[in-house]
């Protein structure tokens, strides 16, 4: 079994930053894929960036130059650096891990963005 451990998430004012951690424990294989996506209210869960094993990174259009996504192979941790936040980033991003045949959610962290 895996388990996803996320933290980072809260409130923040416009402009500002937050990192979202990801841990990940149990059984976990080199060529796997780590991500984050996120859910706004009344919208679908939508891919914000991943990572692969190799390194090789993929963004969502509307957040790049404005996050980050990092990945600690040997701690098994993936990091989404976000900055310059804006209120429409609010949302719960979840943390995912796809392995051979398997994929795992994290509980979801949320997002604020307000003044």
């Amino acid at each position: 079994q895996v388990q996803l451990d996320e933290s980072g998430g809260g409130l923040v004012q416009p402009g500002g930053s937050l990192r979202l951690s990801c841990a990940a424990s149990g059984t976990i294989f080199s060529i796997s894929t780590m991500g984050w996506y996120r859910q706004a209210p009344g919208k679908e869960r939508e891919l914000v960036a991943d990572i692969t094993f190799t390194g090789y990174k993929k963004y969502r259009d509307s957040v790049k130059g404005r996050f980050t996504i990092s990945r600690d192979k040997h701690k098994n941790v993936v990091y989404l650096q976000m900055n310059s936040l804006r209120p429409e980033h609010r949302a719960v991003y979840y943390c995912k891990l796809v392995q051979p045949r398997l994929t795992y959610w994290g509980q979801g962290n949320q997002v604020t963005v307000s003044s």
